[in-house]
């Protein structure tokens, strides 16, 4: 999972397993901004041949801390880090298991031993040997209870790794797991030869990383934008387009107007643009192709329940009854959401059909709130206990949809008699100042979740510690019991019904509340071809390395 924006992720968004996610990175060449106006008529849907070169630009909201995708576990990093790394596995674009570095894998009868058969001739992009001594440095890692990372969870099962030869690498765990192989595509490899002996959770690396994949990098301006380039010893062969470049832009209306000068090539659209700016110009639809696909993520308010009241679980109940959910799939995104009573996606096999979101009911929340112990004491309408008002601060990053969110929730939790205050904050402050270090009340944030159903990083109660994404606190013996079979189960009807179950006690403890399930709203200018129409399981982005720039259709640019 991660932090949208690993395996998990926050929108950030702490990301379902990023590779295949429309991420892009950055470059250091100069454009020229804007370019001036032209009198000329260019047919952005005239068929084009693959052609390699030129310059892709997107826009970010959050500038990454890291691209250790392991220690940063954000969004922000991952998209970068997914063009520089490699891991063993992907994801096809059905959702199919394929090798990345590994050629060839396999499981033993007992679902107890996995060999990986590295490809042959591997090299990261400073020209030394990828080897399976590589594979077995980055599993050591990971599983060092020195690294802070929230990801150590699943590969700490691994009972013995070992490296036969250069390129074999081969793991035993003690029983049958079932997300293994899903873990393996989640992991980007590190190079033993420059981080051997140095603390992976202080070192220049993450600013400078060598890699293996399409790109390495060219370039970080902080504050502004990191450049890559296209690697020529690509583990992966020869991606099409020369250059990305990921510009960090927080507010999205500054996103968008890049976005019409022609200065951004691709944004995640809000829906008032989608809805009603796209349809109302059609010059923008002549240049640009939009895509909407409801992706392995939702928008919550999460209780850090190490504090007071949130412990309470009347008060958690009473703040999920006052909250009007269809208000804001409705005035937030316009309609383009949906309802979400469980964490998993809607619709598939691991959300519970049974389960329905807090209905909005701010008789019941006032009458949960008064068995908790607060009454009006003085007339002014906040509620009191012992003396204290009910008050306290939501917190979420630069993000439009989250901060007119939290509005509305002010609003309807003032009318059972809560007093909230909002504090928005620039994504980098918000993860390494608060959400690591667990110092908030409440926070509005996204999860963006892996394919495979299993949650034990986010919900189990071993997974506190600072730099995991159990920050809220939560804990419940059952739920941990049925995450701990869950991922040793692997039968998939079984084991569906351990998530149902899981989804049904965290439904009703409400750690959380689940406020919506967005849809991906992506523009993507014409200019890039190669895309696959319609998009297919794994989304638009899985083959970003065929996407091309026909010479006729791109930027002036001048080389630094």
């Amino acid at each position: 999972m991660r932090h949208d924006g690993s395996r998990y992720a926050h929108h950030g968004s702490f990301i379902l397993n990023s590779r295949f996610v429309i991420i892009l990175a950055l470059t250091g060449t100069l454009l020229a901004c804007g370019n001036p106006p032209s009198t000329r008529i260019v047919d952005y849907d005239r068929e084009y041949p693959p052609e390699n070169g030129g310059t892709m630009i997107d826009a970010t909201r959050g500038e990454p801390s890291g691209l250790i995708t392991m220690i940063a576990g954000e969004a922000a990093a991952s998209a970068v880090a997914q063009n520089i790394f490699s891991s063993l596995l992907r994801y096809d674009k059905n959702l199919e298991f394929e090798g990345e570095l590994a050629e060839s894998w396999e499981v033993s009868p007992d679902q107890r031993v996995i060999t990986f058969k590295l490809k042959p001739g591997l090299k990261w992009a400073d020209g030394q040997p990828l080897t399976s001594a590589d594979v077995l440095f980055t599993w050591k890692l990971i599983t060092d209870d020195k690294t802070r990372t929230p990801y150590g969870s699943d590969y700490k099962l691994v009972i013995q790794a070992e490296t036969p030869d250069a390129r074999t690498f081969r793991v035993r765990y003690a029983e049958p797991y079932a997300p293994a192989i899903n873990s393996w595509a989640g992991l980007d490899i590190l190079p033993k030869h420059l981080l051997e002996g140095k603390d992976i959770n202080n070192t220049a690396f993450a600013r400078n990383p060598v890699g293996s994949h399409y790109y390495k990098l060219d370039k970080w301006r902080p504050g502004e934008q990191i450049s890559l380039v296209r690697n020529p010893l690509s583990t992966q062969g020869p991606a099409h387009i020369e250059r990305l470049v990921s510009r960090f832009i927080p507010d999205e209306a500054s996103q968008f107007l890049e976005l019409m000068a022609r200065n951004i090539d691709t944004m995640a659209l809000s829906p008032v643009q989608y809805a009603r700016i796209f349809p109302a110009r059609p010059e923008l639809h002549r240049q640009f192709s939009l895509y909407k696909e409801l992706g392995n993520s939702y928008t919550y308010l999460g209780f850090n329940l190490k504090r007071k009241p949130f412990n309470d679980i009347r008060v958690r109940k009473a703040i999920n009854y006052a909250i009007d959910k269809q208000e804001l799939i409705d005035g937030v995104l316009l309609g383009m959401g949906e309802p979400v009573a469980s964490p998993y996606k809607p619709g598939t096999r691991w959300s519970n059909p049974n389960l329905r979101p807090y209905s909005y009911d701010p008789q019941k929340a006032r009458h949960l709130l008064h068995e908790a112990g607060f009454r009006d004491t003085n007339g002014d309408g906040i509620l009191e206990r012992n003396g204290k008002p009910l008050t306290f601060e939501i917190l979420t990053n630069q993000n439009k949809q989250r901060e007119m969110s939290a509005v509305l929730i002010q609003r309807r939790l003032k009318e059972v008699g809560i007093d909230v205050k909002i504090r928005v904050l620039e994504w980098a402050s918000f993860i390494g100042r608060f959400i690591k270090t667990g110092d908030f009340d409440l926070v509005l944030l996204g999860w963006q979740l892996a394919i495979d159903p299993d949650q034990y990083a986010i919900w189990h109660s071993s997974q506190q510690a600072p730099g995991q994404f159990n920050f809220i606190g939560y804990k419940n013996q059952r739920v941990d019991k049925l995450l701990e079979r869950g991922r040793m189960e692997l039968d998939p009807d079984k084991r569906m019904k351990i998530y149902h179950e899981f989804a049904n006690i965290l439904l009703e403890d409400s750690p959380i509340v689940y406020l919506f399930a967005g849809y991906g709203l992506q523009a993507m200018h014409k200019r890039v071809k190669g895309i696959d129409d319609p998009a297919p399981p794994a989304g638009i982005g899985h083959n970003s390395q065929d996407w091309y720039i026909p010479r006729p259709l791109r930027r002036t640019e001048i080389s630094q």
